[in-house]
């Protein structure tokens, strides 16, 4: 049976020709621990195999295999995966824009600069509507606004922007996407943004590895990133990425999550102090 302390998290592409970050994280002995992270769907599912990310190749797209990603977070949690975080937009009914769950997270983080992407019938579209359908049949049932977190295997949608709010304390959204940088320090060259944006993940994931003990993600110092293109940064984004998704999980599991939504689809996010 799942234990519920062992969440696979995924931050998918909304298009199949872009990677999507993946980790496995479980709770022992007191403390949770990360078991992998990979920066692509194919890396997440060799390094289950032993095969260590090599974090200079490039990260390929590819469509999510559910079925395969699940055995191979058990092969490196050592247990059935419980909770099934995924920042990308689930339901049980069927839906072509926005749903309760957006409106209601725009509303509420908006003003923090937290608004939700407007989800239609291309993206994620066809790609979601499989995502869901591989996880419910495999006995991970949507998380509406009505679930009970622990209480059930559950395939659980979550948002990094109002997460991070918490994760960070701060009050309006991290500026930590790499592809926005020039748009949030115009003062600065494309090399001092690309510099800026990785001392933000490393503040990311210095706050994340207070909860979650063995997260290997080996980030470029500042100066590498002045030297290196928006593209190469992108996996380490992604695979953060993921790692904000499985917090979130945690936080859902601990009961420290407020859901938007309703009883079909709903956004879990941390509660705000």
């Amino acid at each position: 049976m799942a234990a519920a302390g062992d969440i696979l998290a995924l931050d998918p592409a909304w298009t199949p020709s872009q990677p999507s970050g993946v980790a496995a994280i479980g709770y022992r002995d007191g403390s949770w621990r990360c078991a992998g992270v990979a920066p692509s769907y194919s890396s997440f599912l060799q390094l289950a195999q032993g095969v260590a990310v090599d974090w200079s190749a490039r990260p390929v797209g590819g469509l999510p295999d559910p079925e395969r990603l699940l055995v191979a977070a058990e092969a490196l949690l050592g247990e059935p995966v419980g909770t099934v975080t995924v920042d990308m937009p689930v339901s049980s009914h069927p839906f072509e824009t926005r749903r309760v769950a957006d409106n209601l997270v725009s509303a509420a983080y908006g003003r923090f600069g937290c608004g939700t992407h407007t989800p239609n019938k291309i993206r994620p579209g066809p790609l979601g509507r499989e995502l869901t359908r591989a996880f419910t049949g495999r006995g991970y049932e949507v998380a509406g606004a009505d679930t009970v977190p622990g209480g059930k295997p559950a395939l659980v949608e979550v948002y990094p922007h109002p997460a991070l709010l918490v994760l960070l304390g701060v009050d309006y959204r991290v500026k930590y996407k790499a592809g926005k940088a020039r748009k949030f320090w115009p003062e600065l060259n494309a090399a001092e943004c690309r510099a800026e944006v990785v001392l933000v993940w490393a503040e990311i994931l210095n706050a994340l590895s207070e909860v979650i003990e063995g997260i290997e993600l080996p980030l470029p110092t500042a100066p590498e990133a002045m030297t290196m293109t928006t593209a190469a940064l992108k996996r380490y984004e992604d695979a953060l990425d993921a790692l904000v998704c499985g917090w979130v999980g945690i936080e859902y599991l601990g009961g420290r999550c407020t859901a938007f939504g309703d009883t079909a689809a709903a956004i879990w996010t941390p509660s705000l102090p």
